[in-house]
């Protein structure tokens, strides 16, 4: 962390006119991400350009401003970094630090599944960028490995805030990818940190065995699964992983595993 601060006192500052095109990574519902080159200090960065029009048409203001604002919160190295924002009259900018590793879902899918040792290093950034995250109150509530992202060391990092949250006490809204949701959120009876703890034992699950606990094909046979069956483990799997994952899809969030006296410190020791 006192590198990264170093680093970011000796980078010049970022305008938008300094920002020189390389290619556009992708395109969405109302924007675009491009590849750009920092001119001054020719450093690459990943620039969100989101169209003000579409975003008003599609009532996403408050949306995208929430997002920006919670991670204007964040420094932590597996939590994507928003490096610089600013806009004209037609568009919002994000510029993002460039992440080329590629998704934690694509590598999973090509290996079928991940050994213990494998699994237990991704866990680990995940589950330090959760901690961080809840310290500040901040809800993520959409974790699956499409949101994970690779950066060039290996490590992971946590993308996507589209629908992370503060949350002080509960919250009611239904968001998250169905394989994923914690019972209370498909029950709709409110919500904290700890429906992150489950969703982090599912993506556990998902690296040790290749496919999600409760996944079926129509979403609601998943979300019954969710709230009634029992978790099946293969053969392979060790007691100890066994536990911590009984304990992280606990159907009760107040004594899940990440919810309990010691918080992620149950987990992460």
């Amino acid at each position: 962390r006192r590198q990264r601060q170093i680093e970011r006192a000796k980078r010049p500052p970022i305008r938008l006119d300094d920002l020189e095109l390389m290619k556009v990574l992708g395109v969405g519902t109302f924007g675009r991400v491009k590849m750009v080159r920092h001119k001054p200090s020719d450093v690459p960065y990943a620039l969100k350009c989101m169209r003000k029009g579409q975003m008003v048409a599609m009532q996403q203001v408050a949306h995208v401003m929430n997002e920006k604002n919670l991670l204007e919160m964040c420094d932590h190295p597996f939590v994507l970094s928003l490096v610089a924002s600013f806009q004209d009259d037609k568009e919002i900018y994000m510029v993002f630090d460039l992440i080329l590793g590629g998704e934690l879902f694509s590598h999973l899918r090509k290996m079928k599944r991940f050994d213990m040792e494998t699994t237990m290093f991704y866990a680990a950034c995940v589950a330090s960028a959760f901690t961080y995250l809840h310290e500040r109150k901040i809800v993520y509530r959409d974790l699956k490995p499409e949101n994970l992202l690779f950066d060039a060391d290996g490590y992971l990092k946590v993308v996507d805030f589209g629908f992370a949250k503060m949350v002080t006490d509960r919250t009611w809204t239904l968001c998250g990818t169905p394989d994923y949701l914690a019972p209370e959120v498909i029950q709709n009876k409110g919500h904290n940190a700890s429906a992150d703890w489950w969703s982090f034992g599912v993506l556990c699950y998902e690296m040790l065995v290749g496919n999600a606990p409760f996944e079926a094909e129509d979403p609601m046979e998943t979300y019954k699964n969710i709230l009634e069956t029992d978790v099946s483990y293969p053969m392979f799997f060790s007691q100890v992983a066994k536990d911590m994952i009984d304990a992280l899809l606990d159907r009760n969030p107040v004594t899940r595993l990440g919810s309990l006296g010691l918080g992620s410190l149950d987990i992460v020791e």
